[in-house]
């Protein structure tokens, strides 16, 4: 069975995805490992598409089960005919960017008092996240994946991201098995 787990970033859908890995025979992947180029600091380049595809698929398609999170709605149209479930993650914006923020501070710990650089990329990441609900927002948006639920030729659940993760799992780990 193959899952798609998606929504705006800081919504829960890595840890949706891990916990599910963590109680099934489940391989989580998550999309960040194929957009990024490994460097330090992280999420600095970004791998070309034509590359990432291509390693996505091979990992994909090397797994009988696999739970895939994040944002592929602009990977490529085969990538809608690719899973047999796909779960749609929304949290309001203000507890969202909330989450995110302490997900950064975590990430970059004291540097982050120290480095006016790292100041800026995490502020620069949240105003890019904040727009997500915006209804003309260009980058990923509440619109584009609305369109994508449209798009996808899988069943469609949805989930309150701000919902205890208990919740979700006993809501979805009865579908999986």
């Amino acid at each position: 069975m193959k899952v798609l787990i998606f929504g705006a970033s800081g919504v829960g859908t890595s840890t949706l995805a891990s916990e599910i890995e963590r109680f099934t025979d489940f391989k989580h992947l998550d999309l960040d490992d194929f957009y990024w180029k490994k460097t330090e600091p992280p999420y600095e380049l970004k791998v070309p598409l034509a590359e990432r595809n291509m390693n996505l698929k091979t990992a994909f398609y090397g797994c009988d089960n696999v739970v895939l999170s994040g944002s592929i709605s602009t990977w490529g149209a085969e990538w809608s005919q690719a899973f047999d479930l796909a779960i749609f993650m929304y949290m309001e914006p203000a507890k969202r960017l909330e989450r995110l923020r302490k997900r950064e501070e975590g990430r970059y710990g004291s540097e982050l008092l120290k480095s006016s650089s790292l100041q800026e990329k995490m502020e620069a990441f949240l105003l890019w996240a904040s727009k997500y609900d915006l209804e003309n927002f260009e980058g990923r948006s509440i619109s584009m994946h609305r369109s994508y639920c449209a798009a996808l030729e899988c069943p469609v659940i949805e989930l309150d991201g701000a919902a205890p993760l208990e919740v979700h799992l006993k809501m979805i780990l009865p579908v999986l098995r």
